[in-house]
């Protein structure tokens, strides 16, 4: 499998980092993250949300699991998975996954027999304060080509 590793100083560059990836995405594209609390998951997020022009806040999803946003190219897909964790449920993700619009997933690791097998996964590890390993795991050849596109 394919790795490809940014680093980042700051949590402004981790979120410029994937603003830039938002740039290489159409709809139906998945992008699970996972990483420690804290790590920068929602500051990917709304890194993403921006350059897909969403003008909305946007925040963790951790109650209601997914949040819809709007997005000047197409809809961005928030889902936040923590909390299903103890209780299994077809929440519908498919309608999400083969949508109009790029779908996020934080925590993947808890549905992943839900997950199509193409996406793209990112982990986020600390690396002090405020450096962090982007680590981008493609599963399929659009992804990596997405990943190959970016890190040329």
């Amino acid at each position: 499998m394919s790795q490809f590793i940014y680093k980042t100083n700051t949590p402004e560059e981790t979120s410029v980092f994937a603003e830039k990836l938002a740039t290489y995405l159409a709809p139906n594209d998945l992008i699970t993250l996972e990483g420690d609390l804290g790590a920068g998951k929602t500051t990917f997020t709304k890194g993403l949300a921006k350059g897909l022009g969403v003008s909305r806040t946007v925040n963790s999803p951790t109650f209601t699991i997914i949040k819809e946003y709007k997005g000047a190219t197409m809809p961005l897909y928030h889902m936040d998975v923590y909390r299903l964790e103890d209780s299994f449920e077809d929440l519908g993700f498919d309608e999400y996954f083969e949508g109009n619009g790029v779908t996020v997933v934080e925590w993947a690791h808890i549905i992943e027999e839900q997950l199509p097998p193409n996406r793209l996964a990112v982990a986020i590890f600390r690396e002090g304060d405020a450096k962090r390993r982007v680590e981008l795991h493609p599963f399929g050849d659009r992804y990596v080509k997405i990943c190959e596109e970016i890190f040329s």
